[in-house]
C-alpha cells in the first residue's frame, strides 16, 4: 500500500500523528520529535502533517492542549465517581492527578512548559485552566457547605495543585524513600484538608 493509499486520510491523520508524537515524546523526550519522522512512521508524505500542524511548535502545542483536556477528563471522572462529599472528591482529584502525572511524565512537562512559555498559544492556556477551575469549584463548594473555612479559593487550589504535583515529581524521581506513593497522596490529602477545616 502506498503512502497515498494509507487509511489516515479519512479525518484521522491528525489523531494518528498526535498519538505517535506522544509515544515518541514519552520514549525519547521532546528533542526526539520530528514532523518528518512522524510522517514516515504514519506512512504518509513528509508534507502531509503540515495540513494539520504548520510547524513543530504547532504540534507541541496540540499535544499540550490534548494533554490538558485528557487530564481534566480524568479528574472529572474521578470526582464524579467519588463519594458525594467534598473531602472524598478532593482526595479523588488528588489521586487522579498524581496517577496521570506518573503515567505521562514527559507529556506533563510539555503541558506546563508550553502553558507558561512566553507567548503561549491561547488554546493551551485555556485548556490548562480547566483542571484548575475544577479544583477551585470543589474548594468553593466545600466553603459554601461549611466544610472548610473561608479563604481565596483560587489560592487554595493552586497550593493543592503544587502539593500533589510535587509528590508526583518526587515519586517520578524515586525520592519518596520507598514510601508508597498512594499512601503519601492520602496522607497529604488528609493533612491538607485538616488544615482547611473550620475550627
Amino acid at each position: 500500500m502506498s503512502a497515498a493509499e494509507q487509511p489516515y486520510h479519512h479525518g484521522s491523520l491528525r489523531q494518528v500523528l498526535l498519538a505517535r508524537a506522544e509515544s515518541t515524546l514519552e520514549r525519547d523526550g521532546v528533542d526526539g520529535l520530528s514532523l518528518r519522522q512522524l510522517a514516515r512512521e504514519a506512512g504518509v508524505s513528509h508534507a502531509a502533517p503540515s495540513k494539520h500542524f504548520r510547524d513543530r511548535q504547532a504540534l507541541l502545542d496540540a499535544l499540550a492542549e490534548s494533554g490538558f483536556r485528557r487530564l481534566t477528563a480524568a479528574l472529572e471522572c474521578a470526582v464524579d465517581q467519588a463519594e458525594p462529599h467534598a473531602r472524598a472528591r478532593f482526595a479523588a482529584l488528588a489521586d487522579a492527578y498524581v496517577t496521570f502525572a506518573l503515567a505521562h511524565r514527559e507529556l506533563l512537562a510539555l503541558m506546563y512548559g508550553n502553558k507558561h512559555a512566553p507567548g503561549a498559544a491561547s488554546q493551551v492556556v485555556e485548556a490548562g485552566h480547566t483542571s484548575m477551575d475544577l479544583t477551585v469549584r470543589i474548594v468553593t463548594e466545600a466553603q459554601a457547605a461549611g466544610d472548610i473555612g473561608p479563604g481565596d479559593a483560587s489560592r487554595i487550589a493552586l497550593v493543592a495543585f503544587a502539593t500533589f504535583h510535587g509528590i508526583a515529581t518526587l515519586a517520578a524521581g524515586g525520592m519518596l524513600d520507598d514510601a508508597p506513593v498512594d499512601e503519601v497522596v492520602t496522607a497529604a490529602s488528609d493533612t491538607f484538608w485538616r488544615g482547611l477545616a473550620r475550627a
